[in-house]
This record gives C-alpha cells, sequence and structure tokens, in this order.
C-alpha cells in the first residue's frame, strides 16, 4: 500500500482527497498539512510514496516547499493540485521545473470534488506515476488527464496486445515491423516534426524543447493533453527558456520553421496546406476522442493531406495510447521517422509503448536525447 501525504490548506479539500485516495485499496492518505511549512517538517523526518500538493496556500506554497525541497535535497513524488486560473497555472509550470512530476486541476464546487471525474483523475495520475495498475470507476469526458483504460474503440482495436514485456531495444522493436506496411522515402527535405505527450509530459518537455537548435528547419506541432490555461502558460514558459519560438497555437496562423506550435487546451489541431504551398495552424471542435481534446490522433491524421516530405513524429510518456493510430494511418500515405522516449525515462510509459508494439517506431531514445534527435533528423538551416 502506497502512502501518501496530503496538503492542502482547505480542511474540505484535505477531506474529499484523503478520501478519494483511502477509497482505493493500493493507497493510504497516512498524513495531512494544512500548508507547505507543516509539509516541510514533515518530509524531513519521514518518507511518503506520494505527496498531493496545493499550489495557492498561507505561511509556505507549493512552489516555496519544492524550492525548498530541493535544497535540501529532500526527494518526494510531487503532483501538484491546482485550479484554472491563470495565476495557478503559471504557478504550476514553474512548480513542475522545480520538480513536481505532474498535476491534476482542481475542481471549482464542492460536489465536482466529490464527483467521479476528479476521483478517477487524481487516482489515475496517482496510479501511473506511482507505477499501479488502475482502472477508472466510469467513463469520464474530462478532458486534462485520461484515464489509461480511455480510449477510442479504434485505439483498442489497434492495441489489444499493448501489456508488453517492459524493455524493448530498437533492434527487437524494427524486428516487429508489420510486412504488411511498406514504408515511403522522403524525396525531400521539408519537413514537420509532431510530438504527443500526456501524463509527465508537461516536465519531460523541459529537457526537450529548450535544447532545440534555434535554426531548426522544421516547424514543430504539439498535443500535450492539458486543459484550457495551462497549455499557454506552458507554451510561455517554454517560450522564455527555449531558443526556438513557442507559442500556444492560433486558428490560421501560418507555420514558420524554427517554432512550435502546442495545441490549446479544448481544441483539436490539424496542419492544413495553403494554395502557396505554406501550411496553417486549422482548428477543429469535433468533440473529445476518448475523452481527450486536443487529441494528437487528429493531429497526426491532418498530416497525410499535407505537403510536407516527411513528418518526423514523437511521442513521450503519457497513460495510454493516443497518437498510435495517427500514425498508423499517416505511414500509409507520407515518408515518417518515429522517434519515441525511452521506457526507463518515462513517468508513464503507455503511449511510447503503444507505438513500439505497433512496429513503425526508428528511434527509441532516453528523454536528455530526444531534442538532438530530433535535430539530427531535421537538420538546422
Amino acid at each position: 500500500m502506497k502512502k501518501i501525504l496530503v496538503v492542502d490548506d482547505s480542511a474540505l479539500m484535505r477531506k474529499v482527497i484523503c478520501d478519494i485516495i483511502n477509497a482505493d485499496s493500493n493507497f493510504e492518505a497516512k498524513d495531512v498539512c494544512r500548508d507547505g511549512l507543516e509539509a516541510y517538517e514533515k518530509l524531513k523526518t519521514t518518507s511518503y510514496d506520494g505527496v498531493v500538493l496545493d499550489v495557492n496556500m498561507p505561511r509556505m506554497d507549493g512552489l516555496q516547499l519544492l524550492e525548498k525541497l530541493q535544497e535540501d535535497h529532500i526527494k518526494a513524488n510531487v503532483i501538484m493540485v491546482s485550479t484554472l486560473t491563470t495565476k495557478d497555472a503559471e504557478i504550476t509550470m514553474m512548480a513542475l521545473e522545480r520538480g513536481a512530476i505532474d498535476f491534476v486541476t482542481k475542481p471549482t464546487n464542492v460536489i465536482e470534488a466529490k464527483g467521479e471525474e476528479f476521483s478517477n483523475r487524481l487516482l489515475s495520475v496517482l496510479s501511473a506515476v506511482l507505477r499501479i495498475s488502475h482502472t477508472p470507476k466510469a467513463p469520464v469526458a474530462a478532458i486534462n488527464r485520461p484515464a489509461a483504460t480511455r480510449r477510442t474503440v479504434a485505439d483498442r482495436n489497434v492495441n489489444r496486445t499493448n501489456e508488453i514485456k517492459p524493455s524493448h531495444s530498437v533492434m527487437n522493436i524494427q524486428r516487429m515491423k508489420p510486412a504488411n506496411i511498406t514504408r515511403l522515402k522522403a524525396t525531400g527535405k521539408n519537413k514537420l516534426v509532431a510530438l504527443a505527450c500526456s501524463t509527465g509530459g508537461p516536465k519531460a518537455l523541459q529537457d526537450v524543447i529548450p535544447f532545440l537548435d534555434a535554426n531548426l528547419d522544421a516547424p514543430v506541432v504539439l498535443v500535450q493533453h492539458m486543459p484550457k490555461g495551462f497549455t499557454k502558460s506552458m507554451a510561455d514558459r517554454l517560450n522564455e527558456i527555449s531558443k526556438v519560438h513557442v507559442k500556444e497555437a492560433e486558428d490560421g496562423e501560418k507555420l514558420q520553421k524554427g517554432w512550435v506550435y502546442v495545441a490549446p487546451g479544448g481544441k483539436h489541431i490539424e496542419v492544413a496546406k495553403n494554395p502557396d504551398g505554406s501550411h496553417r495552424i486549422q482548428f477543429n471542435d469535433m468533440p473529445a476522442i476518448g475523452g481527450l481534446k486536443p487529441c494528437a490522433n487528429i493531429m497526426y491524421d491532418s498530416l497525410s493531406k499535407t505537403g510536407y516530405d516527411e513528418i518526423v513524429c514523437v511521442v513521450l510518456t503519457g497513460m495510454g495510447a493516443d497518437g498510435t493510430n495517427g500514425i498508423l494511418s499517416l505511414v500509409q500515405h507520407k515518408p515518417i521517422h518515429v522517434i519515441s522516449q525511452s521506457e526507463d525515462t518515462c513517468v508513464v510509459y503507455g503511449m511510447p509503448r503503444a507505438i513500439a508494439e505497433s512496429g513503425v517506431v526508428d528511434e527509441v531514445v532516453p528523454l536528455k536525447d530526444v531534442a538532438k534527435t530530433i535535430t539530427k533528423n531535421v537538420g538546422v538551416n
């Protein structure tokens, strides 16, 4: 049983979160704290498997606590609980830089806090981060964190054997490539990078995007499963620490090399070809797919009609299998090169596992090597 420390200044939220945790036999809400200062004192002397940490608290907030833990070299698996405010979203992004593994959004009222959606979301992230199998009580149409089992019917058909043995070398994966898929060869140098990630993604992206070359010879489109507001904060923060330009994507804007376009929370994005041969972002407001909006499969599906000579597909840490169906469709229409994050560097080896099982992965690399692998494949201008 995993021992969890719950840190929140609201007595009601402490009780709700503890009830959710204790209702799962895999977890026990071992201790509670009213603010970061109390939690700091606890963490100095007590070890917990996980910490559920509020953002805004008196005396010492969540960000300040993470800074203290870093200073004192105290390790903790921290999941932030954050409201959908601009300020909290910005603090949450900074918290991820300072060691938090992931976050869940805090409900705006008591009814939502006691509902299945928040419960499933919290337990799914806790289970994924702490490597425990968890099945949600009921289907949830949330957009910010998919449960591991929340997939489309097509996803389930493609990934019936996704419970693979751990650790696949690049050689092993390449031998798994299905014989019925003929890989197309790139005939030009006009490339696009399409990246997908979920749980653990915001933190992982800090080890990828800032290390891309400023003169990257391709635009990057990026789907990270996050709610509206958080995607803009993430894009803005990545822009501050990166050599490439990073922004939340806007409907209709023209793609430029050396720019990273982050899909807004609550919007699917597609890439469409303009009459002059250039390309633009195009929003798709269809319903969430398997609980996801944005959904990486929609992004990848759209790329088959573009004028790019090759698509470099990158799949990073995340629950579920989003992206796999889209890439399997894309490979039939376009030359692609698929880069997958290695299992041992993933917070959650779900999405990379699914694409590895599909047999179309070209390179499996640790997180720290993803940026240079992208640059190697698209070049600089």
